[in-house]
């Protein structure tokens, strides 16, 4: 696997994009209530102030990752269909017999019912492998095997 800017699945753009948009316009209402420096206030407001300047910042350093994971992906382009990465869609044989099509992604694909995170012991196992490839990988039970069927770009299917 490279250090590269990683893909991203088209779900997890769009929730990416879905969350940018409400933290600007969070971001806007928190500064419509910031006051002017210059205005005098007892205690209670200055407080008041400072916490609202504070969410500001807090407001605007996560819009700052957003924008930057957004430029990264761009910048990925779309994944791999020969090796496994982020926003691969991978069909799966478990050590069980069973079959799955996983969609490897990040957090912010959370509503997918078929989402591996990468960070995940299953989804670590996955990237940079290959359709044919065994792996093995940890789970509350022990350690399992699976053997990936396939790999495929996001909507692609497997």
């Amino acid at each position: 696997m490279t250090a590269g800017p990683k893909p991203l699945s088209e779900a997890a753009r769009t929730a990416l994009n879905r969350e940018l948009s409400e933290l600007r316009a969070e971001r806007a209402r928190v500064a419509a209530t910031l006051g002017d420096a210059d205005e005098p206030g007892d205690q209670a407001d200055q407080a008041d102030e400072l916490q609202r300047a504070t969410e500001a910042d807090r407001l605007d350093t996560r819009i700052e990752e957003i924008e930057g994971r957004l430029r990264e992906a761009s910048a990925a382009g779309a994944p791999s269909t020969g090796t496994i990465g982020v926003g691969s869609t991978v069909g799966v044989r478990f050590g069980d017999g069973s079959e799955s099509t996983l969609h490897i992604g990040e957090p912010a694909d959370a509503d997918d019912p078929a989402l591996v995170t990468a960070d995940s012991p299953l989804g670590r196992a996955l990237l940079g492998r290959a359709a044919g490839d065994s792996i093995a990988y940890a789970t509350p039970l022990g350690r399992t095997t699976a053997v990936v069927l396939s790999v495929g770009a996001p909507g692609g299917g497997s």
